[in-house]
């Protein structure tokens, strides 16, 4: 299969504050200490980083903030100003308002006016899901170069400065498992220098895979008259996610092979789902993709939801060389949704 019509000029990411360890994590949230050896065993997540300040709670960073700082670096990166941009889509699942929409905040701030801007409102799967559409509308030949943006910032509904110790397990494994952060992508039709660091985007696999299965995980949105609701903001039904998500994600990876006529040997990187740790590592397994090179983040970063992909792309472009391969899979677990694209290196 041959395609070179859209290629990924740059990636820019970014991580709020310092990383948080496990064993901070575990004094902040005042659990004892098996509850941190049980973080290293069975999640197998070693730090994260977030947009608040653990000793007061207070916010740091918007998502606005975090995507506005990830999108000027990579189009700096791309030797891009933001006047060449033609269209941003954005995919998050946690926008600092309902309304207004925090790409358009983002374009505000990057001085990026007159062009279409689309926010993808999706779990793990949305940056994915943002690739996606910013792809199709290149396609169409109206747009040129596209600005796309994977952000979250699921530190405002963990309730960190809460005492976690008796919480539930579905709402004690979100403030273990998530971190914030933000990345972006320039997209373009016009062919990149021979010296640049770019590649090729092939077509884009999402599909919703949710039908009859329930949310794996919950997000609320607390209006003024339920402030006072007990009803926790944030829970996760991970036995689910350890028992669907690794088979989802090989078919995922199978089904995009089978679409673009490649060989498993022919796939010189993989980038799994980035769950945790330990769910990447199972996840691995399961592909079954001896000769392809692991390019992982999320032991350091935590799971960063729709910024991971962009972290990924950023660690893996500087080590293809000319014809490398590389496929990433993502899983969104809310409502399922299954998705992956594919690089190759030009």
């Amino acid at each position: 299969m041959t395609e070179t019509g859209i290629y990924v000029l740059s990636t820019g990411t970014v991580l709020p504050g310092p990383a948080v360890d496990n064993a901070t994590l575990a004094h902040y949230l005042n659990v004892p200490p098996l509850w941190q050896q049980w973080i290293d065993t069975f999640i197998g997540t070693d730090s994260r980083h977030f947009s608040v300040d653990l000793d007061t709670g207070e916010r740091l960073y918007t998502l606005a903030d975090l995507g506005s700082e990830a999108a000027a670096r990579a189009l700096s990166a791309a030797g891009v100003h933001a006047s060449d941009i033609d269209l941003i889509v954005m995919g998050t699942s946690s926008p600092d308002n309902l309304m207004p929409a925090t790409v358009n905040l983002v374009a505000d701030r990057l001085g990026i006016t007159a062009v279409p801007t689309y926010q993808l409102q999706s779990g793990c799967a949305g940056a994915v899901q943002a690739l996606d559409v910013a792809r199709q509308m290149l396609r169409t030949g109206r747009h040129r170069t596209a600005l796309v943006i994977g952000a979250d910032s699921c530190a405002k509904h963990m309730g960190l400065a809460t005492n976690l110790a008796s919480a539930s397990p579905a709402e004690q494994i979100n403030g273990v498992l998530f971190g914030d952060g933000a990345g972006a992508a320039v997209l373009t039709t016009l062919r990149p220098d021979p010296s640049a660091n770019a590649a090729v985007l092939y077509p884009v696999l999402v599909r919703f895979a949710g039908l009859n299965q329930p949310p794996g995980q919950i997000i609320e949105w607390f209006g003024k008259a339920e402030l006072h609701s007990d009803q926790p903001a944030a829970v996760e039904d991970y036995k689910a996610i350890e028992a669907l998500v690794p088979s989802m994600a090989v078919n995922t990876l199978r089904d995009l092979l089978d679409e673009l006529a490649w060989k498993e040997a022919e796939v010189d990187y993989i980038l799994p789902p980035q769950l945790s740790g330990r769910m990447t590592a199972r996840i691995m397994a399961e592909f079954g993709l001896p000769h392809a090179y692991e390019i992982s983040c999320v032991k350091e970063t935590g799971n960063t939801g729709n910024a991971l992909p962009f972290f990924l792309i950023e660690g893996v472009l500087p080590r293809m060389a000319e014809g490398d391969r590389a496929v990433a899979v993502a899983i969104e677990s809310s409502k399922w949704i299954e998705s992956a694209f594919a690089i190759e290196k030009v």
